[in-house]
């Protein structure tokens, strides 16, 4: 099971860039297909970017963050990143990561407690 602890959030103006990480201490996550995802306000949770197991890793990104995002693992560390670049306050949420596909919501499933990104005009 996974147990994850997302890092990295923080406030940044527009045009400005956030790296975030998130480790997985639940003892499978190079056998996973790990996601970032993101809630903004009122909205509901989406996909921003996912990555494939294995050593020849694939990825997914959401149309509004290709170009500007891109996500990154290190099996060896259990961690997952995201270098977010050129943001812009459309990208103001709570980010979490987690396997993909998505589990269902809490309580039934797991959830990280998220990261919060701020982007300032």
């Amino acid at each position: 099971q996974v147990q994850l602890v997302e890092s990295g959030g923080g406030t940044v103006q527009s045009g400005g860039s956030l790296r975030l990480s998130c480790v997985d201490s639940g003892g499978h996550f190079s056998r996973m297909d790990m996601a970032w995802y993101r809630q903004a306000p009122g909205k509901q949770r989406e996909l921003v970017a996912r990555i494939t197991r294995g050593t020849s890793t694939s990825t997914y990104y959401k149309d509004s963050v290709k170009g500007r995002f891109t996500i990154s693992r290190d099996n060896r560390k259990n961690t997952v990143y995201l270098q977010m670049d050129s943001l812009t306050p459309e990208d103001t949420a709570v980010y979490y990561c987690n396997i993909f596909p998505a589990p269902p919501p809490r309580p039934s499933g797991y959830w990280g407690q998220g990261t919060q990104v701020t982007v300032s005009s």
